[in-house]
């Protein structure tokens, strides 16, 4: 019996010993990063520049997969349905919080099924018009100019739901105007219509607008953030410029299935704190406008919680639904 006993601790220790040395050893196989949409995009320069990064210190590829559509949601699923092992992570945004009150059905519980490694980075909304609009100079002269014409001037967004259509609810519902909004199929198409001044407004991405605000096609008028970019130094933000306490801050995080081991989730996310700190990161963001951040695990739950409740109060307030 006491043999019995014996052998039975010994297969115990060993069981522990092999599930702690599988978890120190993270990543011990390929790595698949889902984003949840097109590539070419910020989110998508993001994982890819911070992924090449990983491969390089761990010896082990991170390989980037989009899997777009629905807002996020696809991706999404697919991630909350993966091994809880740490080689199947997600990139996403604000979708994490908003999808669940945008979308009457949601095949994932985006607080049950996954669990926060970090956030990585905030990406700007500017506010722009195109080069000709009149009393557009400051957000104060376009909020005089909407009160003054109630209900008459637009602005474009890239669909319901979007960070970008989300900013512009938010400056609405702060600035108590009326302002209607236009849904397009992605920005590229609102943009052109901006520039041709057949909308008046748009909170697009400043990793969209720069090109055109430098060629001279759009003017800025605020970015949305609660400081100004590096990208856009001149430009003030859109507290600054007549809108006191506005802040929306289009942020980009990594979340792994929930049951992650915590002792993997606090090693990955030590991996993306020390990645961003890289000057090559660093170069890579500046192009799209991006600006690092690298929360801890305990501040990203924190942050991941306080944007929750700010937006689930925006749009149950504005009514806003993405189907």
């Amino acid at each position: 019996m006491k043999f019995i006993r014996l052998i039975l601790a010994i297969t115990a220790f060993l069981s522990i010993t092999t599930v702690h040395a599988q978890q120190s050893d993270w990543p011990n196989k390929p790595v698949r990063w889902i984003v949840p949409f097109p590539a070419g995009g910020a989110m998508d320069v993001i994982a890819r520049s911070l992924g090449e990064k990983l491969s390089a210190r761990y010896g082990q590829p991170f390989i980037i997969e989009n899997k777009p559509g629905a807002g996020g949601n696809i991706g999404s699923e697919f991630v909350a349905r993966a091994s809880n092992d740490g080689h199947t992570i997600l990139i996403t945004s604000i979708g994490m919080v908003t999808n669940q009150y945008l979308y009457s059905k949601l095949s994932y519980d985006p607080k049950k099924d996954f669990s926060p490694v970090s956030v990585l980075a905030v990406v700007p909304n500017v506010l722009v018009t195109q080069v000709g609009q009149l009393h557009s100079g400051s957000v104060s002269e376009v909020i005089a100019l909407a009160k003054t014409n109630p209900g008459k001037l637009t602005y474009a967004s890239a669909g319901n739901g979007t960070s970008i259509h989300l900013a512009g609810e938010v400056f609405k519902s702060m600035a108590k105007i009326d302002i209607q909004h236009i849904p397009y199929k992605g920005s590229s198409p609102a943009v052109v219509d901006v520039i041709g001044g057949q909308v008046n407004y748009m909170f697009d991405s400043i990793t969209s607008a720069r090109p055109h605000i430098q060629s001279g096609k759009l003017k800025p008028i605020a970015v949305t953030t609660a400081k100004r970019s590096k990208s856009l130094p001149n430009v003030p933000t859109v507290a600054e410029s007549g809108l006191p306490a506005y802040e929306v801050s289009p942020w980009f995080a990594v979340f792994v299935p929930s049951g992650t081991s915590k002792q993997i989730i606090e090693k990955m996310n030590a991996a993306f704190i020390a990645a961003l700190k890289d000057s090559d990161i660093q170069t890579r963001f500046d192009t799209i406008g991006a600006e690092g951040m690298g929360l801890t695990v305990e501040q990203t739950q924190k942050f991941i919680s306080k944007e929750d409740k700010f937006w689930s109060e925006i749009i149950r307030k504005a009514q806003i639904k993405a189907d």
